[in-house]
């Protein structure tokens, strides 16, 4: 049995934000994992560290960290498009049919 969840605006609002937040997070995912230093302060890190090797490993850290943050939203606005998509779809069915 399929239900009609949200109406034709909706669903088509929600295709349009997940295909761009797939493309922001991907590409945020992307530049954390290349270590952009223009997301440095975006970081998690301590106030004080013990050396300066310390300090590299912390930003290492952060920035894989917020990587994988980012293609773990990524895939959940995946889940947001199939969805949009399937009721985008059942009220497009709908509409043609009567």
């Amino acid at each position: 049995m399929v239900f009609k969840v949200c109406g034709p605006k909706l669903s088509l609002c929600g295709l349009v934000l997940s295909v761009w937040g797939i493309i922001q997070l991907t590409l945020m995912g992307v530049f954390y994992y290349i270590r952009a230093l223009a997301l440095l302060e975006d970081l998690p890190l301590p106030e004080e560290h013990k050396g300066f090797d310390q300090f590299i490993t912390d930003v290492e850290a952060g920035y894989n960290q917020n990587a994988y943050n980012c293609w773990i939203a990524a895939l959940l606005y995946v889940i947001t498009l199939l969805i949009s998509a399937h009721q985008f779809y059942l009220n497009n069915r709908s509409s043609v049919s009567m």
